[in-house]
């Protein structure tokens, strides 16, 4: 089917296509697959091996393939059927885990590490996909509307599934699990392939966004075509530049307060840990909605669109809040803490997804490519240094510095884009 075989005509200036909301809900739903199987199989991975070294080891394997993905990512994007390659990285973790839960003892580890690059890279390549066919699928202008629904559907699923995983295995066991984890990707991939929206833009509105090449189309073509796109992206736009090491800092401090959660969780309530965690990161979720609320009610009806001041903004509110829920707060400004740091995560997401939306169709790939890889690197390298940080210093301490570093580098980012304007 390609990309401009059909399109459902917008309805008005300021709302979605109604079978956007159908590919928001599919895309929730194999959020939720993603956050199920990411803890089943870090529970199969560490039972399999009998070690938390077996979990560790697929977990970096896993944001492995997420960074070669996104390295990858912007020239599929640019070269292949976005639709196809969408589902195709569905089925592909479908695949994967149904293999993985038919494997026999003995060949677990060996499958499971290395399915755990399909997992990850497969992730990458289809969050990158649909990120880019978002103003296509909807119309530049109401971009920021869809980023606010899409992030709000997947929050909520993110929730869900880590508030579900532990009972899914423990009443259906690791087996059944990881096939129910697979219907929610077959389930995305059949709405993504039956979805009457195109997914790039037309010839002639891709040239017309595209800025002319100072050294002729001969040349502009030629590095086009080149292995270097990427630094051709950060050169054209360097705020995307900007944008990525931000983001590479910030997911270093999540994988910081990932890891040190369940540390301090049992510290201030040992006797039971699970249900301030559980309550941590229900009230996150809240935040997170309202920050969909938030740019919809306040942003968008007013013209509007949260852009680099907002992503600059909701990092510190994020990380500000983030260390302030590891300073022992009583419990209703630990709460508000928590609220607070779902709210700048959410807005933080939406103003950052708007704003790389907003290159040319041809860049917004390799952009997205960029951003995804230097969060998987962030990640990764996150959680080797806090795992082992946390062996000799508090959580508040392991914290505080990995989310301090992105709010210095946020304002400064700040600085730099105000006296940019004012030029």
């Amino acid at each position: 089917m390609p990309d401009t075989a059909q399109q459902v005509p917008h309805q008005s200036a300021d709302k979605l296509p109604r079978v956007f909301y159908r590919l928001a809900l599919g895309d929730a739903l194999s959020t939720y697959g993603s956050q199920l199987d990411l803890v089943a199989l870090s529970l199969f991975a560490y039972e399999a091996a009998g070690n938390a070294l077996g979990t560790a080891g697929y977990l970096i394997i896993r944001l492995a393939g997420g960074l070669v993905g996104g390295l990858v990512s912007g020239r599929l994007v640019a070269r292949t059927d976005r639709r196809r390659l969408m589902t195709g990285c569905a089925l592909a973790q479908a695949l994967a885990l149904v293999v993985v839960a038919l494997a026999p003892v003995p060949a677990r580890i060996p499958v499971l590490y290395s399915l755990a690059l399909v997992f990850g890279g497969a992730a990458a390549v289809c969050a990158v996909a649909l990120r880019t066919s978002i103003p296509e699928m909807v119309g530049s202008e109401r971009r920021a509307r869809a980023n606010s629904l899409m992030a709000s559907c997947r929050s909520a699923a993110m929730v869900l599934g880590f508030a579900s995983a532990g009972v899914v295995v423990a009443w259906a066991g690791f087996r059944a699990a990881l096939l129910i984890d697979a219907s929610s990707f077959l389930v995305f991939a059949a709405v993504v392939l039956r979805l009457p929206l195109r997914t790039r833009a037309e010839p002639a509105e891709q040239s017309a966004a595209e800025p002319a090449d100072p050294a002729g189309p001969a040349a502009g073509a030629k590095r086009r075509g080149s292995r270097w796109q990427a630094l051709i992206v950060l050169r054209a736009a360097p705020v995307v530049g900007a944008m990525a090491a931000i983001r590479l800092l910030d997911a270093f401090g999540s994988a910081a307060h990932n890891i040190s959660l369940p540390v301090f969780a049992n510290q201030h309530s040992p006797g039971n840990p699970a249900a301030l965690l559980g309550m941590f990161w229900a009230t996150w979720a809240v935040g997170n909605l309202g920050a969909q609320q938030l740019v919809s009610r306040l942003l968008l009806r007013r013209g509007i669109e949260p852009g680099e001041r907002a992503f600059a903004l909701g990092t510190c509110l994020m990380s500000g809040c983030f260390i302030l829920v590891f300073t022992g707060l009583p419990t209703p400004l630990f709460l508000l803490a928590a609220i607070g740091a779902g709210l700048g995560d959410g807005f933080t997401e939406i103003s950052y997804t708007t704003r790389i939306q907003a290159l040319a169709d041809e860049r917004r790939g390799q952009a997205f490519g960029l951003l995804t890889s230097a969060e998987n690197v962030g990640m990764g390298t996150g959680m080797l240094l806090s795992g082992s940080l946390l062996a000799l210093l508090s959580p508040l301490t392991v914290v505080g510095v990995s989310h301090a570093v992105p709010i210095v580098l946020a304002l400064g980012f700040l600085v730099v884009v105000a006296r940019s304007r004012k030029r």
